[in-house]
């Protein structure tokens, strides 16, 4: 049977197919689809052409215009003036009347505006075509003549082929735009991998994800390790924030609070119509927050804070652009950790190198080759070396040690025989001499267990050792003291007892000599019951106001007494009314008897001069002398607990080396300060200052 040839019409509908797919053939984007669109329908029939695709959630359309000389015109049509969502939701071409709208409705619909009396519309893509990529849309031909080609039925097929070329454009600008943000996230995944700095990290995320995400800003909190509050950075939140004090979320609080406690993301396009909220922000702020979307950043299963993307510009949000922002977060979140434990570590190794470096004791460090690594000031002040003969240096070949092997007490430190490996041995100095010193070891290993390196402390034993020397000077010293009253006392008082002496005045001259030294023994037991006042603080505890004027008065005379008993000139310059200090009047007597009462005791002939003034809110108090005086060697330990000045010793001149001790210790407590200028056999000056009290 032959073919029966096709209706014209079907011919004309064919032929304009056959056009438009030769001509969409090598058309990739979804402008140049509906461009050809408008225009080609449009000149082939005769007849406006509009095409109009939904923006997102159909706020907006893009909107093509071709007519029938050939021209289109791309626009864009808001939403609701649009009037294309009745047409669509129809789901197939339909023919539509002017008249069936009301006047309301046509002075609103910007399409309606372009017909006289009809529209023949078909919505994009048709239903049942099975486009994944295409938004919303419609084709309308605007006031079509009765014999057009494209009445509904035959509009229909053709739109529903039609829709496999838009799907193919909008697919390919789906992939593009998804190849744009792979790229956009692997240059912010390289840039956060090549630094360690957390304001770097914080820079070079701002303008990316603004830009990828069209967002007006970006926020990211950390959580604070303490109190679990969040912290917002600041150099992240705009000048708007630039004079406000850090944004501080408390715990739980707002939607970031929320987030960083549940560990799940959200997606908010009214924030205002959110109970979660902290609104507090926006209102001392000026800043205006509508939508956002609060991710938490997360390392392993650990939130550390969170990163906001606020107010989409063009749309609302959506699962894309949380997507996008999850890809961006996890190597952020793991940056921001690396950053954190970066800083924690040179921290801790800036806050080792300065105990390293201050310690008294001296220090180093020894790798498992025996070569030293580390050496502080005290150590190489203790061997008298310079840093370059050390470090580098087997330790063999620094430390040298008298009479005791330093390879067996290093593998005792190495093999942990004991909990804590020390050695007590004289070191031996660069240029000769010797050192006695205590030599602590501890091996540091790895996770393996593989010794690494091993630490050495090295302490100085010359100062315990000389205070031991001072302190059985001391004992001996307070033997000799006690002993010698003692045995004075003892003997009269037996000669006494057995009525030995009959005379009365050779009695009382015996009971004098007990007196004397029973008054001699009560005041080494006071000096030493001062001492342990000090040491237990008591003295502060019992701070009033003291007049020195009352002191000087019972003090002075019977040691100016003392002093012409020795045939010395003593002379007093006591300024009067002087304002009070804040102390203890018992530590304040001791203080100024013990000095006047070493001057007397020093000197051997000349002038003792008392004086006391105010000057500058303080009393100043000098003590002069021109005894035996100190020598320039002494000075430095003058003030040491049992010291004793050589001078003092060779001369037979008793004492504890408690006195001056306990003087410097008193005017401290009292705020106060001395000093001390002597040239030896010329005499000695103390001069005391001491805060007053304005009254």
């Amino acid at each position: 049977m032959a073919e029966q040839p096709l209706p014209t019409e079907t011919k004309n509908i064919h032929a304009l197919w056959q056009e438009l797919t030769n001509e969409l053939a090598d058309i990739l984007d979804a402008h140049g689809v509906c461009a050809t669109l408008a225009h080609k329908i449009a000149a082939y029939t005769g007849t406006k052409t509009v095409i109009g695709v939904s923006g997102p959630h159909s706020r907006y359309y893009d909107v093509w215009i071709g007519d029938e000389n050939g021209r289109t015109q791309q626009t864009i049509w808001d939403g609701d003036k649009a009037t294309f969502m009745p047409l669509i939701q129809e789901g197939e071409a339909a023919v539509h009347h002017k008249y069936d709208l009301s006047p309301a409705e046509l002075i609103k619909s910007e399409l309606w505006q372009l017909s006289r009396e009809t529209i023949i519309a078909a919505p994009l893509p048709m239903p049942g075509s099975h486009s994944r990529f295409t938004p919303p849309g419609i084709l309308c031909l605007i006031d079509p003549a009765p014999d057009c080609l494209l009445f509904p039925d035959a509009l229909n097929p053709l739109v529903f082929n039609l829709s496999v070329f838009l799907d193919r454009a909008y697919m390919r600008n789906h992939v593009n735009r998804q190849d744009i943000e792979f790229a956009v996230v692997s240059d912010i995944s390289h840039a956060l991998t090549s630094t360690l700095n957390m304001g770097d990290i914080f820079h070079q995320l701002k303008d990316p994800i603004r830009r990828t995400l069209l967002v007006e800003s970006v926020s990211v909190g950390l959580i604070e390790p303490v109190s679990r509050d969040i912290i917002f950075i600041d150099v992240l939140m705009g000048p708007l924030f630039k004079d406000m004090p850090p944004v501080r979320l408390k715990r739980g609080q707002g939607i970031a609070g929320w987030v960083a406690e549940h560990g799940e993301p959200v997606i908010i396009n009214d924030v205002y119509s959110d109970q979660r909220f902290f609104s507090q922000v926006d209102r001392r702020s000026g800043f205006r927050t509508d939508s956002m979307i609060c991710i938490p950043l997360k390392v392993e299963d650990r939130v550390i804070g969170v990163v906001q993307a606020i107010n989409k510009k063009d749309s609302d949000f959506n699962d894309n652009d949380l997507r996008l922002l999850q890809a961006i977060a996890g190597p952020m979140a793991a940056s921001i950790e690396n950053a954190r434990l970066h800083d924690a570590v040179i921290a801790e190794k800036r806050r080792i190198e300065t105990l390293f470096a201050n310690m008294s004791e001296g220090m180093i460090t020894v790798n498992a080759e025996g070569i030293i690594t580390h050496a502080n000031d005290a150590l190489l002040s203790l061997l008298g070396k310079e840093v370059e003969h050390v470090v580098g240096q087997t330790v063999y070949d620094v430390i040298r040690l008298k009479d005791h092997a330093l390879d067996e007490f290093l593998d005792r430190v190495r093999v942990e025989s004991e909990e804590y490996p020390q050695l007590a041995a004289d070191l031996v100095r660069d240029g000769g001499g010797l050192v006695p010193t205590l030599i602590s070891g501890a091996p540091v290993r790895d996770e393996e267990l593989q010794l690494k390196e091993m630490v050495f402390v090295f302490s100085d034993l010359r100062l315990i050792r000389e205070v031991e020397r001072m302190r059985d000077d001391f004992f001996h010293g307070i033997i000799h003291e006690l002993r010698t009253p003692l045995a004075t006392i003892l003997m009269y008082a037996r000669l006494l007892r057995d009525g030995k002496v009959t005379e009365t005045e050779k009695a009382n001259r015996f009971l004098g000599v007990i007196v004397r030294e029973s008054d001699r023994l009560q005041k080494m037991v006071r000096q030493m019951l001062q001492l342990v006042k000090m040491g237990a603080g008591e003295l502060k505890r019992s701070a009033e106001p003291v007049y020195l004027n009352a002191v000087f008065n019972e003090m002075l005379p019977p040691l100016a007494d003392r002093a012409l008993e020795k045939k010395l000139t003593f002379l007093q310059k006591i300024e009067k009314d002087l304002p009070p200090v804040l102390g203890n009047e018992e530590t304040l007597y001791l203080i100024l008897k013990n000095l006047v009462d070493n001057a007397i005791k020093f000197t051997l002939s000349g002038t003792v001069r008392v004086t006391a003034r105010r000057e500058n809110g303080q009393i100043v108090v000098a003590v002069q002398d021109e005894g035996i005086g100190i020598p320039q060697a002494a000075l430095p330990n003058l003030f040491g607990r049992f010291f004793r000045a050589q001078t003092a010793v060779e001369r037979g001149i008793a004492g504890t080396g408690l006195g001056l001790y306990m003087v410097k210790e008193g005017v401290e407590y009292h705020n106060g300060t001395i000093n001390v200028a002597s040239v030896e056999g010329a005499g000695t000056t103390f001069t005391i200052r001491l805060p007053a009290i304005e009254e």
